[in-house]
C-alpha cells in the first residue's frame, strides 16, 4: 500500500513537472483562453453586445480579479509570473496583425468624399476628451502617477485615453445594425478610423517622448518617426502598387502577394520599434499604405483575420485581465474617482462628437447618435492602455479604473442607441 501510494506520488509529481514546462504549460494555458472566451463571447452575443466585449470580460474572469482569488493555487499552476512572457509575445503579433487589418478598412476613398465633415467632427471628437482628459489629469496625477513620469507625458496620455474610439468594435456593432450602407454609418465609420489615425500619431508622440532619456533622443525618435512616414507615403507605396500589379499580371499566384504583404508588415513593424515607437504603429501604418485592392484585401483578410481575431486576441485580454486588479478599488474614495472617469470620458467623448455633428447641419437624431457611437472605445482602448502600463506610465489603480471606463462606455452604446431610437420615434422628431 506504501508503495503504491509512493508510485502514484511520484506519477503525480512527474505530471505536474510535465504541465510546468513552458510549451506545455503554454498549450494549456491556450486551450483554456480559447474555451473561456468562446463562452463569454455567446453570452454577450445572446445579449446583443459584439462577442469582442465577452472576450474582454473573459480575460477579466481568467485574470487575478476573478480566478486568481476563487481558485488560487490552479490559478498559480496555470499562469505563473514566470509564463507572462510568451503570453505577452503571442499577443503582440497577434495585435500586429489585427492592426494591420485595421489599416487596410481604412476607406480612403470614403474619407475623401466626405472630408469636411469627417475632418471637423473628428478632430473635435479628439481634441475636446483629450482636453478634458489633462484636466483630468491635474486630479489624478498626485495619487496616481508612477515615479519618474512627468506630468507632460501622464497628462497628455490620459488625454490619449479619454479620446479612443474603437473602431473594429464601431464596425462591428453597425454591421449588427444593418447600418454599413447607409450615410451615418459610412460617416461613423469614416470619423473613426481617421480619429484612429490621430489618435495613433499623438501615441507615438508619447511613446517617443516616454520612452526617451534624453531630449536629443527624443528629437531623434520624433524625427525618425516623420522620415519613417514619408519614406512609406512617397516611397514604399507606389512600389508596392507596381510590384503587386506586375506580379498579378505575371500569374505568380497570390501566395507571393501574401508573403510581400507580410514582409512589408514585420518590416514596418520592426522599422517603428527600431526607432523607438511602439511596433504596432508601424504594422497600423502598413495596413494603411498596403495597396487598397478589393481582391487582395478579401486574401490577406481572409489569411489573418482567423488567426489574429479568433486564436491571438484573447491571448491579449487574457493577458489585460492578469494585469487587472479590481480589488485594488476596494475603497469608497478609489470607487468616486473611477465613477468620474467614466463620466468624464463619457461627457467629453459625446459633447466632442454631437455637438460639431449639429452645428454641421445634421439632425438631432443622427449627432446624438454620433456621440453615442464615438463612445465605444473597446479593444483599441485596452491596447493603449496596455501600452502606458507596459511603458510604467500607469499606475495599477489607474490601469485598473481606465479598463473598467472603457468596457463600460463599449457595453453601453447599444442600449443608448436602442433608448435614442425609441425616443425620436416616439416624439416623431429629428
Amino acid at each position: 500500500m506504501t508503495l503504491l501510494t509512493e508510485n502514484n506520488t511520484g506519477i503525480g509529481a512527474q505530471l505536474l513537472a510535465q504541465v510546468q514546462h513552458p510549451m506545455c504549460l503554454l498549450l494549456l494555458q491556450m486551450v483554456l483562453i480559447l474555451l473561456v472566451s468562446r463562452i463569454f463571447g455567446l453570452i454577450f452575443s445572446r445579449i446583443r453586445q459584439p462577442a469582442v466585449i465577452g472576450e474582454i470580460v473573459a480575460g477579466i474572469f481568467l485574470g487575478a480579479s476573478v480566478f486568481g482569488s476563487m481558485w488560487p493555487h490552479f490559478f498559480n499552476v496555470v499562469f505563473p509570473a514566470t509564463s507572462i512572457g510568451n503570453l505577452d509575445v503571442l499577443s503582440k503579433i497577434g495585435l500586429a496583425f489585427f492592426m494591420f487589418i485595421i489599416g487596410m478598412e481604412l476607406d480612403l476613398n470614403e474619407l475623401k468624399r466626405q472630408a469636411k465633415s469627417v475632418l471637423i467632427i473628428s478632430s473635435c471628437s479628439i481634441a475636446i476628451p483629450f482636453i478634458c482628459g489633462m484636466g483630468l489629469a491635474f486630479c489624478l496625477f498626485p495619487n496616481f502617477s508612477m515615479p519618474g513620469v512627468s506630468f507632460l507625458v501622464f497628462s497628455i496620455f490620459i488625454g490619449i485615453s479619454l479620446s479612443i474610439t474603437a473602431f473594429p468594435v464601431l464596425a462591428r456593432i453597425i454591421k449588427n445594425r444593418a447600418l454599413q450602407k447607409t450615410p451615418l454609418g459610412t460617416l461613423v465609420l469614416s470619423i473613426a478610423a481617421l480619429g484612429d489615425v490621430m489618435a495613433w500619431c499623438i501615441l507615438a508622440v508619447i511613446i517617443a517622448i516616454a520612452k526617451s532619456g534624453s531630449f536629443s533622443m527624443t528629437l531623434f525618435t520624433l524625427g525618425g518617426t516623420i522620415v519613417f512616414i514619408l519614406l512609406m507615403l512617397f516611397l514604399v507605396r507606389p512600389f508596392l502598387e507596381k510590384l503587386i500589379s506586375r506580379l498579378r499580371i505575371a500569374h505568380y499566384g497570390d501566395s507571393n502577394v501574401v508573403v510581400l504583404s507580410f514582409i512589408v508588415l514585420l518590416l514596418s513593424a520592426f522599422t517603428s520599434e527600431l526607432i523607438g515607437i511602439h511596433m504596432l504603429f508601424g504594422a497600423f501604418l502598413a495596413g494603411v499604405l498596403i495597396p487598397h485592392n478589393e481582391t487582395l484585401k478579401h486574401t490577406l483578410t481572409s489569411k489573418l483575420e482567423d488567426v489574429s481575431v479568433l486564436l491571438l486576441l484573447p491571448i491579449f485580454f487574457a493577458l489585460t485581465g492578469l494585469r487587472l486588479h479590481i480589488g485594488l478599488l476596494d475603497s469608497g474614495d478609489m470607487l468616486i474617482v473611477c465613477i468620474g472617469i467614466v463620466l468624464v470620458a463619457t461627457i467629453g467623448k459625446f459633447i466632442g462628437s454631437a455637438l460639431p455633428a449639429r452645428l454641421l447641419g445634421m439632425s438631432w437624431k443622427d449627432s446624438m447618435s454620433i456621440g453615442i457611437f464615438m463612445n465605444t472605445r473597446g479593444l483599441m482602448e485596452l491596447v493603449v492602455l496596455n501600452i502606458g502600463y507596459e511603458l510604467g506610465i500607469l499606475s495599477p489603480e489607474l490601469f485598473a479604473m481606465l479598463t473598467i471606463m472603457a468596457i463600460v462606455t463599449t457595453i453601453m452604446t447599444s442600449p443608448l442607441l436602442d433608448l435614442t431610437e425609441y425616443f425620436f420615434q416616439k416624439k416623431n422628431i429629428s
